[in-house]
């Protein structure tokens, strides 16, 4: 198992390696950069004249490197990140983009490893309840949430709980973790609630679509392992219902979910991203999609290497984790 563990943290490597010069490439791919958002503010809002506002936009594409080839910019950028770990300067943040990332990403995770724990245990259990009472309105009823909760685009959720809350219930405090009153304050359980009350829509949201995956594959795959004959010697042999199905065709019918769980942590991750623009959060999407606009391609790049890295390692952790679930995955390896 260590060395299955070692191969493929070595084979990821190269992989973040071609994914960081795609995503790179794509970035830098529109026209324009950082000193022409530079040019376009000294325009609408100094007041230059379009040759004052080019020359200073000229002179900082210099200072920044921003006029050197893109292969330059990149070689820059990765060798910054493999020798000392500096992952560039955010040039509208005014600050290295590590800290930009360890202010936004922590945060980020959090809300998706919440979201994912109440996505797994709901939708696991739901899809065992539907299974075991097939064609029942239990069935019919979970069986439409399921649908719902994968058809329905997260942002439009969102859209219509921000409309909710401002419209209908006078909520004005949309855009943040916290209230003024706890912003700076030690943790307490007042701050605790504060916070849970900020963020349950994005919580919500993002549970409800991987909640209705969990539960459409685990109804699926178990209504399949129910018939399998090995249940039915198990249920031969007299034992219970709920032995038969717990200890027997659960885990069996467990496999494609732990597999899932290689994609998706970046699964929650975008499903945070999508919420949180809606609600202005002060996490990862935001950031991605703002720096975007504007170029500053060293904060879009490094949150975008480090989604790649967690669908990689995601995989990683999703094989370990089949493995200690199935004997024969065991086997094959030591094999």
């Amino acid at each position: 198992m260590l060395r299955f563990l070692l191969v493929r943290i070595a084979s990821a490597i190269p992989v973040l390696f071609i994914l960081s010069v795609v995503t790179f490439a794509i970035i830098q791919a529109p026209p324009g950069d950082y000193a022409d958002y530079i040019r376009s503010q000294l325009i609408n809002q100094g007041g230059a004249s379009y040759a004052q506002a080019d020359a200073q936009a000229q002179a900082y594409r210099v200072e920044h490197g921003l006029d050197k080839p893109m292969v330059v910019q990149y070689v820059n950028w990765i060798g910054g990140i493999v020798t000392r770990g500096d992952f560039g300067y955010s040039m509208f943040y005014n600050k290295p983009v590590a800290d930009v990332v360890a202010e936004r990403l922590p945060r980020t995770l959090l809300l998706a490893l919440v979201c994912h724990i109440f996505a797994s245990v709901l939708g696991i259990g739901f899809g065992i309840w539907a299974a075991t009472r097939q064609y029942s309105w239990i069935d019919s009823t979970l069986s439409a949430v399921s649908f719902l909760g994968m058809t329905v685009p997260r942002f439009l959720m969102a859209l219509i709980i921000v409309y909710l809350l401002v419209f209908q219930f006078n909520v004005s405090e949309i855009g943040s973790f916290f209230s003024p009153q706890y912003g700076g304050a030690p943790w307490s359980w007042a701050k605790f609630v504060d916070l849970v009350h900020h963020v349950w829509p994005v919580v919500a949201i993002a549970t409800f679509g991987g909640l209705a995956y969990n539960m459409r594959v685990m109804r699926g795959n178990l209504l399949d392992t129910l018939n399998a004959q090995y249940v039915e010697t198990a249920r031969a042999k007299g034992l219970s219902g709920g032995a038969v199905v717990m200890r027997h065709a659960v885990p069996n019918a467990l496999h494609p979910l732990v597999m899932y769980q290689g994609v998706v942590l970046p699964y929650m991750l975008t499903g945070e991203i999508e919420t949180a623009i809606i609600f202005a959060l002060p996490t990862v999407g935001p950031a991605i999609v703002g720096s975007m606009a504007i170029g500053d391609v060293y904060v879009t790049a490094t949150f975008m290497l480090v989604l790649s890295a967690t669908l990689i390692f995601g995989n990683i952790i999703a094989d370990m984790l089949l493995a200690l679930l199935d004997p024969r995955v065991r086997q094959y390896e030591g094999a």
